[in-house]
């Protein structure tokens, strides 16, 4: 079993990726901007993207995190549509 099938991985990489964009996901289901099926969705995309190891790498930096996250990142549209909401 590699890393791309660890869903306990990518859920915190998802979290963790929204929390550099300044996103709370508990607290976006919480006030309604997103529900648990949208959650879900991106740990999907997350799981199928292929770059954990990147992002656990960017998630592992010290230091201020820059409110951006790789072009590529399939939950990036999402995120920073949450992100306007907060």
């Amino acid at each position: 079993m590699g890393i791309e099938s660890n869903l306990d991985l990518h859920f915190w990489i998802t979290r963790g990726m929204a929390r550099r964009m300044g996103v709370n996901l508990t607290k976006g289901v919480q006030e309604g901007d997103l529900t648990r099926a949208d959650v879900a969705a991106m740990v999907t995309a997350c799981r199928t993207c292929g770059r954990s190891e990147f992002c656990l790498a960017l998630l592992s930096e010290r230091g201020p995190a820059p409110n951006a996250l790789p072009a590529d990142c399939p939950n990036k549209p999402a995120l920073e549509s949450l992100r306007i909401v907060h």
